[in-house]
């Protein structure tokens, strides 16, 4: 995102922030029903790797051979589970002959004591493609030639997050799982820890290989929610932060040995952001949201590594008042584990 959308973004946060001090807040609560939500989104892997000056700048561009993945999501009191994947009859999802074969899983948790957010995620994600085959071969068509492909590359990911609302009349869990409502517009910063451990594995010509990476990262936001009417709201955020990257791998000797271990340690830069408009009613929901992701570190001089999201998401949900086993054995499970 350029600097004037990012100067725009951020005059308009202002603006909601002073508003939002003459706000008095009201949230309503459906912790104690259960809601499903399925949600569409566009939220693929893509890796930049940026060698070079500006002028004479080279890109590789790594991403999956999914353009669309679906979620379904279950919550009830302070638990949020979501299980995502790509399904494969989806357009833009079984480009295999051009693009290889690729999978994508994504399970995650949320809990919300009190102000805190706890997320906790496991992904897999298998088979990538060069996006800019065009920058490699002249005369390449898009329409009509071949990508080429990674197929053995595997990235899995075992990360969570750790945030905390400033403004105890902020519910920011109205924005993340529609699990409450703000009935009046209010803002607040949040500042958030991430972590993750990644391992990347790949075989090209026999010969495999496997990198290890520990990602953790300090990060604060600002998150407003404006309520516009009586069901509907608009929700801008945009969050900054910075980290560090330490990986650990061994390179595949020619004659099929493994090299000495080789540790790095990097600096990186992170930033986030988007919109979320969505339609509220104590049984049905539904809203979109447009958001980016983005992280780069430098590799090395003149060379730059970036995973870049930009993605928008559709969701749909209901709400129901729980089984009776289910209410049954959660409240068996709280009396054990108070904080839940």
């Amino acid at each position: 995102m350029n600097s004037k959308a990012v100067s725009v973004f951020l005059i308009c946060l202002s603006g909601f922030y002073s508003k939002a001090q003459k706000d008095s807040i009201k949230i309503k609560s459906y912790a104690d029903q259960v809601m499903i939500r399925v949600n569409f989104d566009t939220n693929i892997e893509n890796y930049t790797f940026s060698e070079g000056e500006e002028e004479n700048l080279k890109q590789t561009i790594l991403s999956i051979n999914n353009k669309t993945k679906a979620s379904l999501s279950i919550d009830y009191k302070i638990i949020s589970a979501t299980l995502s994947f790509a399904p494969r009859f989806f357009p833009g999802n079984n480009d295999n002959e051009r693009k290889g074969n690729s999978s994508y899983t994504d399970f995650s948790f949320r809990f919300f004591p009190n102000r805190f957010i706890q997320d906790a995620y496991y992904k897999n994600v298998k088979g990538f493609y060069i996006e800019n085959m065009q920058d490699f071969l002249p005369g390449w068509q898009k329409d009509r030639d071949s990508y080429i492909q990674f197929p053995d590359l595997r990235v899995q990911t075992f990360g969570g997050s750790t945030a905390y609302i400033l403004n105890k009349d902020f519910s920011l869990k109205s924005l993340y799982t529609q699990g409450e409502w703000q009935k009046n517009s209010k803002g607040s910063w949040v500042p958030f820890l991430d972590y993750d451990f990644t391992v990347f594995r790949n075989t090209i010509n026999g010969l495999k290989s496997k990198e290890y990476q520990y990602n953790f990262g300090a990060n604060v936001g600002y998150f407003y929610n404006w309520v516009i009417a009586e069901k509907v709201n608009i929700a801008p955020f945009l969050t900054v932060g910075f980290g560090g990257k330490l990986t650990s791998f061994k390179d595949t000797l020619d004659n099929g040995t493994k090299g000495p271990k080789q540790n790095k340690q990097y600096v990186t830069a992170k930033g986030s952001g988007g919109l979320h408009i969505g339609y509220n009613s104590d049984r049905f929901l539904f809203g979109g949201k447009l958001n980016f992701n983005a992280t780069a570190y430098d590799e090395k001089e003149n060379s730059t590594v970036e995973n870049n999201n930009t993605y928008g998401l559709l969701y749909i949900g209901y709400r129901f008042s729980p089984p009776k086993a289910v209410k049954r054995n959660y409240d068996k499970i709280q009396k054990k584990i108070p904080g839940l």
